[in-house]
């Protein structure tokens, strides 16, 4: 797990068009522990960098007076990525510490984020950090509405910061809290203009940072706990749904489950995110996968509380909470009353079952 935790995180900042992404950028930037970042962008000259920041130019890097570098994505994210750990490792350009890749308004951020964890050559350079989303809160609402890329870029978020407050409704911002909580129960809702929004606790707190991850996982099982039941309504495609376990899960029975799950419905599971109560294991496991891939598991060395329950959060895209529950009766059936795991074999060919 050091090892993994040893790699560059790549931060990806989302949000719709005019929501405000930029302005949140820029004033990340000049925070002094992100001083040595990477930004990548599609077109510098849509980045809006303030000229009093900019130190020297190239084609294709701005080297920024605080130390952070803004280069132009001129191909793919992965043929980027490489080409700026080379320029790295060659000293061309400092040595950054972390990625922040700024999309397009009207990007799909998933798509991102499984590049960052399915490319092997990406996985010996880089990992993917939290995914943050920018809220207009004056017009996601009808964002949500119109465009499956906001809805997707609500729902793969670690964190949702909303922008605009002060333009908007008192009961348009409580309708659109209520759909971001529905969409990504998870996520805490954040507000750009806030004094105390800190930096690092959107971009370098995750749980993979070895001095954050027991306070973020706190944080996060907290705002699941806390949560209410809200789902979005029945017609929509995309839901977040919540199981909860109160006794300690079979790690060969869960992985089995969870591996046959995303075999058969990867596609359609846009993310699941848990953290596990193991048999055997002192501290709580965390999971954490988009579509057909998962990250290694992080481990904690003891409980942030008193609370050792599993909590997973799944979010589906068009696929119905039955076809998950299925698979999770088959996943009960796998072990036996005392929570000992029955055989490798009759587990699989039961999860295989269940994920038809």
């Amino acid at each position: 797990m050091s090892a993994y935790a040893d790699l560059i995180p790549v931060n990806i900042l989302t949000g719709a068009l005019g929501s405000g992404k930029t302005t949140l950028l820029k004033a990340l930037l000049r925070a002094p522990r992100l001083e040595q970042t990477a930004v990548l962008v599609n077109e510098l000259g849509e980045v809006g960098i303030d000229h009093h920041l900019i130190e020297h130019a190239s084609e294709s890097t701005l080297l920024l007076e605080n130390g952070c570098l803004c280069c132009a994505m001129r191909d793919d994210l992965k043929t980027s990525l490489l080409d700026l750990h080379s320029r790295r490792e060659r000293g061309e350009i400092p040595r950054y510490e972390r990625v922040v890749v700024e999309t397009s308004g009207v990007a799909d951020p998933v798509p991102i984020a499984y590049t960052l964890i399915a490319e092997p050559v990406l996985m010996h350079h880089y990992r993917l950090g939290n995914v943050v989303t920018v809220v207009d809160s004056v017009n996601a609402l009808r964002q949500l509405e119109r465009f499956d890329a906001s809805v997707k870029q609500v729902a793969l978020a670690d964190r949702l910061v909303l922008s605009k407050l002060d333009l908007a409704e008192p009961d348009d911002l409580h309708s659109l809290k209520a759909r971001l909580s529905a969409l990504n129960p998870a996520a805490p809702k954040l507000e750009s203009e806030s004094p105390g929004l800190d930096p690092i606790d959107l971009l370098v707190a995750d749980a993979y940072e070895a001095d954050e991850k027991a306070s973020d996982i706190a944080a996060w099982r907290h705002r699941l706990v806390s949560a209410g039941e809200e789902r979005s309504s029945p017609h929509e495609a995309l839901e977040a749904h919540r199981f909860t376990f109160d006794r300690a899960l079979d790690w060969t029975a869960f992985g089995i489950w969870m591996t046959m799950l995303l075999h058969r419905h990867g596609d359609r599971v846009l993310r699941i995110k848990g953290l596990l109560n193991v048999a055997g294991v002192p501290g709580p496991v965390l999971v954490n996968g988009v579509q057909h891939l998962v990250h290694p598991p992080a481990h904690l060395d003891a409980w942030p509380g008193a609370d050792r329950r599993s909590h997973v959060v799944i979010i589906l895209d068009d696929l119905p909470r039955e076809a998950v529950e299925r698979s999770l009766a088959a996943f009960n059936a796998l072990v036996n009353p005392a929570g000992e795991a029955r055989g490798p074999r009759a587990m699989a060919e039961r999860a295989r079952a269940s994920a038809a």
